[in-house]
């Protein structure tokens, strides 16, 4: 039987998120986008109420809520700001490793202490020559006595240059391509880490994005998250697992691009009457609707089937990628709609097109998506 309702306990968080969005951050987006500035204050109150580390169980200090509800919050915050919303649900990536391959010890020792306060984790495999070509990362840990050797430079990492914790990916084993590619929990302040550059973004510029340099880094080998060699397979499916709530947060986008468009088609007026009233202008508003609701149908599915424990990667690849085209899609038209001072920063649409475009870029290129479907289904 398929139910759409939602729990009591669902409504309220998903207004919590709401509320936090359009308080918190909405009147401020556009600073924080203008500066490309971390937004610390805001992620210290996100922590206050709850919006972090939601899929952490509650033994490990987090909230022990599924991916759906996950969902249901990254579609409100990224629609006041799709940058800040990412900075604030990241660590439900990052952290997405341990929770999968670490043993209880580990999770006591590295999870706990992040989940205390609005500290940051992040996620690290993106190298300069390997973005979708995992097997090309020139990262390597070496084993030495009862500690790894950890060296290499990491890319586009977002809170990179913010994390107090980093779940690297790196080779111990370059000859075996990505059967030798093994998972590492390391502290931020370890001697030998450092950040490289910000990088200057064109979209969701509210989030720290940064190189993170490793340099003769000595890591216990306490900190190997699985065994040697399987860092490969837990990345997959840690991003399996975290595609919905990206998806979620382009739905969050383009929802918020189709609210702009509409009131001010209502709010324009050419020809002596209000644009909404040409059916150029209303047949372009309802396709953007179609778009957006079919893309949060494809979302929440891929959730539910994460927090059922069933088979998800495909389903969710089809979820991130079809709402990531559906974010650029929409807000293009927004900006259309809003015709020449749509290109203006005074209006929303301009931010809101620039920031879609990054979904169809990061956790696996839309192009790396439409490979993974089209494997699933000659299978």
């Amino acid at each position: 039987m398929i139910d759409f309702s939602f729990t009591d306990e669902q409504r309220a968080l998903r207004e919590l998120a709401r509320e936090f969005a359009q308080n918190e951050i909405a009147p401020r987006a556009a600073e924080y986008d203008r500066q490309s500035r971390h937004p610390s204050d805001i992620l210290e109150k996100a922590h206050e109420v709850g919006l972090m580390n939601m899929t952490v169980p509650e033994e490990y200090g987090g909230a022990d809520l599924g991916m759906l509800e996950t969902c249901l919050v990254s579609e409100e915050l990224a629609a006041a700001c799709s940058g800040i919303g990412t900075a604030i649900i990241a660590n439900t990536l990052a952290l997405a490793p341990l929770l999968l391959a670490a043993s209880p010890t580990q999770l006591k020792q590295h999870v706990v202490p992040l989940c205390r306060g609005p500290n940051l984790a992040a996620l690290c495999m993106t190298e300069p020559q390997a973005g979708s070509d995992v097997g090309a990362i020139r990262t390597t840990a070496r084993l030495d006595g009862d500690h790894y050797v950890i060296n290499g430079t990491k890319t586009l990492i977002d809170n990179g240059g913010v994390a107090q914790s980093y779940c690297v990916f790196a080779s111990t084993d370059p000859g075996q391509g990505v059967r030798g590619i093994s998972a590492f929990v390391v502290p931020a302040d370890l001697p030998g880490v450092s950040v490289g550059k910000h990088e200057d973004k064109m979209g969701q510029r509210a989030i720290n994005t940064s190189e993170v340099i490793f340099e003769e880094v000595l890591l216990p080998i306490e900190n190997r998250i699985g065994s040697e060699g399987e860092g490969f397979s837990i990345f997959l499916e840690a991003l399996s697992r975290n595609k919905p709530w990206i998806a979620a947060a382009a739905v969050g986008v383009a929802g918020a691009a189709l609210a702009e468009a509409t009131k001010y088609a209502q709010e324009r007026e050419q020809f002596g009457r209000p644009i909404a009233s040409f059916q150029a202008i209303q047949f372009k508003l309802a396709d953007m609707a179609i778009k957006i609701e079919g893309a949060r149908l494809l979302t929440w599915h891929a959730a539910w089937l994460v927090d059922q424990g069933l088979r998800h990667a495909s389903p969710s690849a089809i979820a991130k990628c079809y709402a990531s085209d559906v974010a650029m899609e929409v807000t293009t038209d927004a900006v259309q709609v809003f015709g020449g001072y749509g290109y203006v920063k005074e209006y929303p649409v301009e931010k809101m097109m620039r920031d879609a475009k990054a979904f169809q870029l990061y956790m696996g290129t839309n192009e790396i998506q439409r490979y993974l479907i089209a494997q699933d289904l000659v299978r």
